[in-house]
């Protein structure tokens, strides 16, 4: 979809009420789904945060995400399947980036499924690169995941050793 006729969506922080609507998003999202229990037990950590994504007051997308040190770690992203392909994702990894220069962070990371060819082009569109495989990392499926990197780029002028901020194009 051409980014200038996207349609918006609002990202908010997640409350306890919308969670049926996100499991119920994951589970039409995963073929392993997290479990309500997955969902309470991350976001009762410290430094775990949830995010959900309206439009046309509906509950769209969510994700999830951890905020170690100079990075953010995204443990969770999806977007309902009818309304894939449709910049949703793009505007709520935009959300992400803005966090990252708002806050001092230099990077995004997650982890992919392998399989997950669909998640693996959506976050390369969004200009994530693969930094390593990591082997059998999902034991039980017996399968490897992609940990893919979004990296704030930053340049100083020489002259004035001004910073200057600049992100990576979300086309």
């Amino acid at each position: 979809m051409d980014s200038h006729n996207e349609d918006k969506i609002e990202v908010r922080w997640m409350v306890r009420k919308d969670l049926p609507e996100v499991i119920d998003i994951e589970r039409k999202c995963f073929e392993y789904p997290w479990t309500e229990d997955n969902f309470i037990q991350t976001l009762r950590q410290r430094n775990c945060l949830g995010m959900t994504a309206e439009y046309q007051n509906r509950i769209v997308g969510f994700m999830v995400y951890s905020v170690p040190k100079n990075r953010i770690h995204l443990l969770n992203l999806a977007v309902v399947p009818e309304y894939q392909r449709k910049g949703f994702a793009r505007q709520m990894a935009a959300a992400l980036i803005k966090k990252l220069i708002t806050q001092g962070r230099s990077k995004i990371i997650t982890e992919i499924r392998e399989t997950n060819l669909p998640a693996l082009l959506c976050f390369k569109n969004l200009g994530f690169r693969a930094t390593v495989i990591l082997k059998n990392y999902y034991e039980e499926m017996n399968e490897d995941v992609y940990r893919m990197q979004y990296t704030l780029k930053q340049e100083f002028t020489p002259a004035d050793k001004t910073r200057k901020i600049r992100t990576q194009s979300v086309r």
